[in-house]
């Protein structure tokens, strides 16, 4: 059966918008009262949507400002996948507040090369080279300005890019956003080139020293904040910006020391991919550069399990944060375990039926509409659902819940061009009869579908459509191992 899964896909993202502090603005909303909160501390996250922000689920109000060093002022300069981090206040029924909002660029700079893992460009995982520096991009990263099959092969000299990322222990990144544009274009910065890491062979004499390989001369280079030349020391994070010479040298023109993305004992939210293995003896793994503590006060939600966790399992955190460390109080998984590729049938607030299956969207969903070109509105929230209308062809990824009944909470939505009669699900199998197949809460007839081998709690992959009758049919149906 040909598979086309949105959980490897590499998506083109719509416009964004994101956030600043305390009174809601643009996206509006009612603002959440403080005596609601549970928690006030750093959420960090790429944003989902809008009206005022979603980050790691949270909807917080805004004022529209932003605070960065990369051009960037103000919401409608921001895109969905940048990674934010969020001072504020969050209930448990997702409602916030921010107080303040800090965008950086992780990397910016000339692409000198992007290769994939596999023949077909939306199996998705590949790697960027940006500067010198090594980023990974995957399932979850949102490309603006070009795609995935535009940067195939491509030439050192044609494009810029500017990538919001999670530096990982080996020093390389795994991209939530890439912003491509031709190299004509800047985005908004002074500076051509930023790259952030740890400093390597500092030589005081010189005035240079190394990250991650790129050599860099900090001769005439202005010191941000309260960092001085004296500090610099191996081992210290930076972040570098300035242009690179026609040697390969990093002419540095400002040096800041990369900020910590918590404060101690902060109430935290982040969410992302762990990196490396789990350390069973020390209770402990790594999760965008955070040491992450699990103890027996850990709750483990949606099924996930402590044996489960492992590298590249999306994960969420909320915990404390104590001497460097995130104490976990609770762990839930982001990874999705289902997909349905169909027709919108109808949409009642925020929830859709897509070729028969419940789909239940939430403050996480990622909504992404290849055919919106409106670079210079922001998407609302609101926007991004009205984007979603009746007869809309779309692919879903998402977890499979079975409070209420059976459906499919949403991860990610992208609506796609298709002339396709059939449909296409993954899911786990509820229930099964000599004739039909329950999966998503969908029953499907039979057909001609030998179904002697499906068995509840089978993972399943199945094509189907609808007949004249109505009536949901399967066409083929596999295990997905």
């Amino acid at each position: 059966m040909k598979r086309n899964p949105l959980t490897t896909a590499i998506k083109l993202a719509l416009t964004g918008a994101v956030v600043g502090s305390l009174v809601a603005c643009g996206g509006g909303g009612s603002s959440s009262s403080s005596s609601d909160t549970a928690s006030s501390g750093t959420s960090v996250g790429p944003v989902s949507g809008f009206g005022s922000v979603y980050v790691n689920g949270t909807r917080f109000d805004t004022n529209g400002s932003v605070n960065s060093d990369d051009g960037i002022e103000r919401e409608t300069q921001l895109e969905k996948g940048m990674i934010l981090k969020v001072r504020g206040r969050w209930d448990d029924d997702g409602q916030g507040e921010a107080d303040r909002l800090d965008y950086d660029d992780s990397i910016r700079g000339e692409l000198q090369s992007a290769s994939w893992n596999g023949p077909d460009l939306l199996d998705g995982e590949g790697t960027l080279i940006v500067a010198g520096q090594e980023i990974l991009v995957d399932g979850q990263t949102v490309f603006k300005g070009a795609t995935p099959a535009d940067l195939n092969g491509v030439a050192p000299g044609i494009y810029r890019v500017r990538v919001s990322a999670w530096r990982l222990d080996d020093g390389s990144f795994r991209a939530s956003f890439v912003g491509i544009k031709p190299v004509s274009e800047d985005f908004d910065d002074t500076n051509e080139v930023e790259i952030e890491g740890l400093v390597h062979n500092l030589d005081n004499v010189a005035q240079t020293f190394q990250i991650n390989g790129i050599e860099v001369d900090y001769q005439s280079a202005e010191f941000d904040d309260d960092l001085k030349p004296g500090d610099l020391a191996d081992g210290l994070a930076v972040e570098v910006e300035g242009f690179i010479d026609s040697n390969g040298v990093l002419i540095a023109e400002e040096i800041d020391d990369e900020d910590d993305l918590f404060d101690d004992d902060d109430d935290v939210e982040i969410a992302g991919a762990i990196s490396g293995d789990y350390h069973e003896a020390s209770r402990q793994f790594s999760l965008n550069g955070i040491i992450v503590q699990v103890n027996g006060g850990t709750e483990f939600d949606d099924g996930l399990r402590e044996s489960d966790l492992g590298d590249g399992l999306l994960v969420k955190v909320e915990g404390s944060f104590r001497n460097g460390v995130l104490v976990a109080e609770e762990v839930e998984p982001r990874d999705g375990d289902a997909e349905v590729d169909g027709v919108i049938e109808s949409r009642s607030g925020e929830e859709l039926v897509v070729s028969g299956v419940r789909v239940v969207l939430t403050g996480n969903t990622l909504i992404e509409d290849d055919d919106d070109d409106d670079d210079d509105n922001i998407t609302m929230r609101t926007r991004d659902i009205e984007s979603l209308r009746v007869g809309d062809f779309i692919e879903v990824e998402g977890r499979q819940r079975a409070a209420g009944g059976d459906y499919l909470e949403a991860i990610k939505i992208e609506r796609e061009d298709s002339d396709e009669e059939g449909y296409e699900m993954e899911g786990r199998v509820t229930a099964v009869t000599d004739s039909s197949v329950t999966v998503l809460g969908l029953t499907l007839s039979g057909g001609g579908a030998d179904l002697s081998g499906i068995r509840v709690g089978d993972q399943v992959e199945v094509d189907y459509f609808r007949n004249a009758g109505g009536d949901y049919v399967i066409d083929e149906i596999e295990e997905d191992d």
